[in-house]
């Protein structure tokens, strides 16, 4: 969907503060919301209402915002199949892993997380980023030589410049004449698409744009002033529910063995069928101690969110009338803000289980749009949170046990192997 600049003021509470401005203001609020930032050189971020990350989300709407995605892609490529779709991490994982199943291609996703066991192939920087640093470690019949059109795929593009830090550090090494930039929302302003061409004829290749939703934000010139005022004068984040924390329930080996988890290091179309599969299973294990529940929320972990995302719809189907959603515990930090018109009313922050040495954090773990037909927005919680992770059980008690206040009936632990190179 393209549209041409109006100058309309989107709603909403940041776009108000900020006087940010959108090409197609009711498409992008359909698609996206406005969060302020805690980083005094960038204002704000924008909030996905379909992606999965910040915002619970049903699960078919999440694979089916990856699935327009590849749609968008096949707009550009025809009959094409793309020899490889990478989806850009901790975001973009299970976008662009929707992306891949839609267009049968085989994907991969970049990794902050690194295997020792596996060498990298390629590393670069996400400019922009509050943890900048991405490797792409390929493995198994998954290949960056793979032939044909290569799709890097990110939940938005805002300059391109990441894209084409990619681009460049591939081109020089497993040359190719066909790259697709696939997307949400491009939301460049046409400084952006002028400069984005201009790097792209400079690195002698074809480098397509393929987006859900094209727009433009425009942002005012004082806009890191306006930033630190909103900060200032919105309320604080939104507390803890009131009721009783629910019980931890631990769920191990439900995973099948030798089943990979995620695309860290590549997987075929097969490999992705394997995946659906064995989360299909471990949906059919879990349905029994959910069953009579309110709600249930299936929380990923950072770079895990396509399984987690898969086990949420296959639990959709088994617990008919039974409200799933789905999200995921991100590294990005946030500034939360119990406000009604706001996209992060609240954010915990607890122990990477991966890392404990670093901090990893969810926010809202409710529909911050929801309006509750009695009492606070903060005491909507679901009955059931499922916590799939790939670690051990011990390292995610943390976790667990930040979770307990937001699930009436309890957290549901399901450990899953850490991804290893396909066999």
């Amino acid at each position: 969907m393209t549209a041409l600049l109006s100058g309309a003021a989107l709603d909403g509470t940041v776009s108000r503060l900020l006087d940010v401005r959108a090409a197609d203001p009711a498409g992008f609020a359909a698609l996206c919301g406005l969060g302020l930032r805690d980083n005094p050189r960038r204002a704000h971020l924008v909030v996905s209402r379909v992606l999965g990350k910040h915002v619970p989300v049903a699960p078919d709407a999440v694979l089916g915002a990856g699935a327009a995605v590849g749609d968008a892609v096949a707009a550009v490529l025809g009959d094409d199949v793309p020899g490889l779709v990478v989806g850009y991490c901790e975001t973009a994982t299970g976008l662009g892993h929707a992306a891949a199943a839609r267009l049968g291609a085989a994907c991969l996703h970049t990794t902050r997380r690194v295997h020792p066991g596996v060498p990298v192939a390629a590393r670069f920087a996400e400019e922009h980023s509050h943890a900048v640093a991405h490797a792409l470690q390929p493995a198994g019949p998954v290949g960056l030589d793979a032939p044909g059109a290569l799709v890097l795929v990110d939940d938005e593009l805002t300059s391109g410049r990441t894209a084409l830090n990619t681009v460049a550090e591939l081109q020089a090494r497993w040359p190719r004449e066909r790259y697709v930039v696939a997307t949400l929302l491009d939301a460049r302003t046409a400084a952006a698409r002028s400069a984005f061409a201009e790097r792209a004829a400079a690195l002698g290749v074809r480098v397509y744009v393929a987006a859900v939703l094209t727009t433009e934000l425009e942002l005012p010139g004082d806009v890191l002033e306006r930033a630190a005022a909103a900060r200032a004068a919105l309320p604080g984040p939104a507390p803890a529910p009131a009721g009783a924390p629910g019980a931890v329930v631990r769920h191990g080996g439900l995973w099948p063995a030798g089943v990979p988890t995620t695309a860290r290091h590549g997987l075929t179309p097969a490999g992705t069928g394997r995946l659906h599969a064995a989360a299909d299973a471990v949906a059919a294990a879990l349905a029994p101690a959910l069953a009579g529940s309110r709600g249930v929320l299936v929380l990923g972990t950072e770079e895990l969110m396509y399984a987690p995302t898969v086990v949420a719809a296959r639990l959709a189907g088994r617990l008919p009338g039974v409200p799933v959603t789905t999200q995921s515990t991100t590294r990005s930090p946030v500034h939360a803000a119990d406000d009604p018109g706001y996209a992060l009313r609240r954010s915990l922050a607890f122990p990477a289980p991966d890392d404990p040495s670093r901090l990893s954090r969810v926010h809202n773990l409710a529909d911050p749009a929801a309006v509750p037909a009695a009492g606070r927005w903060a005491d909507l919680r679901a009955d059931d949170v499922v916590v799939v992770a790939d670690a051990p059980a011990a390292d995610c008690a943390p976790l667990a046990e930040a979770l307990r206040p937001f699930a009436a009936r309890a957290v549901h632990l399901v450990p899953v192997p850490v991804a290893e190179p396909a066999p």
